[in-house]
């Protein structure tokens, strides 16, 4: 079909009844509410189902692909804005263990993808040497990072990246709570657990998603007057501009040097730190509400998720069907065993709460990690929480550098060296942290 400015709307307009349909269903069925399924989700497998991919009885637009590409540029553009900045972290505490933990885990998860990919999986079945790092982006990352190293891949030609990491995404999220609750059971029965809570003395607000109106919270104050300009026209404004900085820049950096096509979200990410930067030389930092660009955020990854799984090319994944179930077992049962394996080694205190935590994340979303969380840590008692917001100061870049260089990497023909450097990276972080001491008898 053509796409005109009315089709996005028809697009938006089906997504947005979705995500309502889905947060209807997370405050109504219990099932859901027990796999603490989010709406986006709910929204994009409706998408999905509903859509021309499968029964075609919504008339959503085959260009759906394309709005990923859009949606995690703002998100990436917001974060320099909600960043506090930067802290300096005893590296002999629980933080540098939490640093430790997490990011060797996730080095070594983009490690295990690449050499599946790499050096088993293509030579059965006649997949792209990246295929593999479709499990890390869609576990580890999310839908976020999925949709990111999608749109990166889709630049240099390898247009099912999308389809595969997030697929990858979805199965993660699903067997992160899953597998989770079943290691919450378990740990409950064998004693592992510090403090353990029933799912039904949940706060209703973490089963429903509904906040009752005394918990209910400002969503950021307001800049301006709206005579003059809404603070929330000025909030948005600074984002897109900030995302629109980014694809310039991605499209200057392409023009200078063809081989290295940074992707749009990376670049702005850069123009985010830049701007932010700005802003505080002119001392007009304290008009930029981070409390709004979080909401924003949050707004972006919803209907990003949402578009991502609804325009998932069944075709695709039914194509890489055996390989891609290999890749995901595989990586979801090698996860199992460092999260669990390695936390009960390195943390000090509550390696069982702070594990199921990292399970949450390592597979799903930071969300579902806290999810896992409240349920093991009700009252918040193990410090998970306070010593990951510290750590992933640290991490952040890394994983950013992961979904910005990959897609180059592998162009290039230096997969293997990647992946090499991430094993090695991820087997370093684990040595530092035994010369260190930091790790003890389970």
């Amino acid at each position: 079909m053509d796409f005109t400015p009315w089709t996005l709307l028809v697009d938006v307009g089906i997504v947005s009844l979705l995500l309502l349909l889905g947060k209807f269903l997370r405050a109504k069925v219990g099932i859901i509410q027990r796999l603490f399924l989010p709406p986006s989700l709910l929204a994009g497998f409706f998408g999905l189902i509903l859509g021309p991919e499968v029964l075609g009885w919504l008339p959503l637009s085959d260009r759906m692909g394309t709005y990923a590409g859009i949606l995690i540029a703002l998100v990436f553009g917001s974060l320099p804005l909600t960043s506090s900045g930067r802290g300096k972290a005893d590296g002999t505490s629980r933080i540098g263990r939490m640093w430790a933990y997490s990011q060797g885990g996730m080095l070594l998860q983009w490690a295990l993808g690449g050499i599946l990919g790499l050096f088993v999986l293509r030579f059965f079945w006649s997949v792209d040497g990246s295929f593999g790092l479709a499990m890390p982006a869609g576990f580890c990352g999310g839908h976020g990072t999925a949709a990111a190293i999608g749109e990166a891949f889709s630049k240099y030609g390898v247009e099912e990246m999308q389809s595969l990491a997030m697929t990858s995404a979805t199965v993660g999220i699903i067997a992160s709570v899953v597998i989770g609750m079943w290691m919450i059971s378990w740990g409950a029965a064998h004693g592992k657990a510090a403090f353990l809570t029933r799912f039904d003395a949940l706060p209703a607000e973490l089963r429903t998603g509904i906040l009752p109106a005394d918990k209910r919270s400002s969503m950021g104050e307001a800049s301006f007057s709206a005579i003059s300009l809404d603070s929330m026209t000025f909030n948005f404004a600074m984002v897109a501009l900030i995302a629109l900085g980014g694809y310039g820049l991605s499209k200057l950096v392409a023009l200078a040097w063809p081989v290295l096509m940074l992707p749009v979200f990376s670049c702005a990410f850069i123009v985010g730190i830049l701007v932010k930067k700005i802003l505080s030389w002119i001392k007009t930092d304290e008009y930029v509400s981070k409390p709004i660009v979080g909401h924003l955020s949050g707004a972006f990854t919803d209907y990003l998720v949402a578009f991502g799984v609804a325009s998932i090319r069944l075709e695709v994944v039914g194509r890489y069907i055996v390989p891609l179930l290999i890749l995901l077992v595989l990586g979801l049962l090698c996860t199992l065993a460092y999260v669990f394996l390695v936390g009960a080694r390195i943390h000090r205190s509550y390696s069982f709460e702070k594990s199921i935590f990292t399970w949450g994340w390592f597979t799903g979303t930071m969300a579902m990690g806290i999810a896992l969380l409240r349920i093991s840590d009700p009252d918040g008692k193990s410090g998970c929480l306070d010593d990951y917001a510290f750590a992933y100061l640290y991490i952040a870049p890394v994983e950013i550098a992961l979904v910005t260089f990959s897609p180059v990497a592998f162009a290039a023909g230096y997969g293997a060296l990647f992946v090499g450097c991430c094993a090695v990276l991820g087997i370093g972080i684990m040595t530092f942290a035994g010369i260190k001491g930091w790790f003890r008898k389970a």
